[in-house]
């Protein structure tokens, strides 16, 4: 499943908690060759050897990015966008299967896998907005659970955009950072709009019911710890199910009864009750 805004949230939060004043004694790369060579991992896999030796100052994460931040200006971006497993072993212990696997000065082990399109970074500070998913994530757009979200930046940045609503809220021209197609079909449904809608074609009501369906959701899936397919650092998983999504499909609508419908739309599918979410 896709890590979005509230996923990489609550996995940096807990790397800030857990390994913040460690220093890395030891790294492993495995399985990353086809990785390299599509641009998910460092091209230059030596450049990890900075990081050896390095104390964890903080985590933080912005969109779905995380960057783990070490002394001597270096940084670990880990971004698990479309699918990854980040585990923390505090006593040390075998390591599930890995991407990179850390190795603490107190024994502790955290390893990363991408399990689907993401990336792990060994970067330095001079070198961050070098990286396309640094710069889009820490550097551009507005993030839902940030003050500058307001319901007059989103009246006045999406609601007069005469596209459709997809590549406004997802995507790398989006306005929004943080969410994926996942949360597209989830919160159209909630405001009860059809995928193909463009954003002027919404009455402001319409558009208002948009805005506060994303901020809700991000805000369940924070207090929820993650969506039900999520598992954190210490492998217990999220309890937030989308009220709209694959976990819909062959039911019926719980407001209306009609049958759920899958739609190609936007370069992939999205589900949606017809009923509810009229074109």
């Amino acid at each position: 499943m896709s890590i979005e805004l509230p996923e990489a949230r609550i996995l940096a939060g807990q790397l800030d908690e857990a390994l913040n004043g460690k220093t890395i004694e030891a790294y492993d790369l495995k399985d990353v060759e086809r990785m390299i060579r599509i641009g998910f991992v460092n091209k230059d896999i030596s450049e990890f050897e900075e990081i050896k030796g390095k104390t964890v100052k903080g985590a933080t994460s912005r969109g779905n990015t995380i960057r783990v931040r070490l002394t001597d200006s270096m940084n670990l971006l880990i971004a698990p966008e479309y699918g990854g497993v980040i585990t923390y072993l505090p006593e040390g212990g075998k390591a599930p299967k890995y991407h990179l696997k850390l190795g603490f000065n107190d024994g502790s082990i955290l390893t990363t896998r991408i399990t689907s399109m993401g990336v792990i970074y060994a970067v330095r500070d001079e070198s961050l907005k070098d990286s396309y998913m640094y710069r889009r994530d820490f550097l551009g757009g507005v993030s839902p659970d940030e003050l500058e979200y307001t319901w007059e930046w989103f009246r006045d940045a999406i609601g007069v955009v005469n596209r459709q609503l997809k590549p406004l809220l997802v995507g790398k021209d989006a306005h929004l950072i943080g969410l994926s197609n996942a949360t597209f079909q989830d919160v159209l449904y909630r405001a009860g709009i059809h995928p193909k809608r463009k954003a002027t074609e919404l009455s402001e009501d319409q558009l208002q019911a948009l805005y506060e369906a994303i901020k809700h959701v991000i805000q369940e899936r924070l207090r929820l710890k993650g969506k039900h397919q999520f598992k954190d650092i210490h492998g217990n998983q999220g309890g937030y199910i989308p009220a709209m999504g694959p976990n819909m499909k062959d039911k019926g609508c719980p407001k209306c009864g009609t049958p759920i419908e899958k739609l190609a739309h936007g370069g992939g599918h999205v589900y949606l009750c017809t009923g509810c979410q009229k074109e």
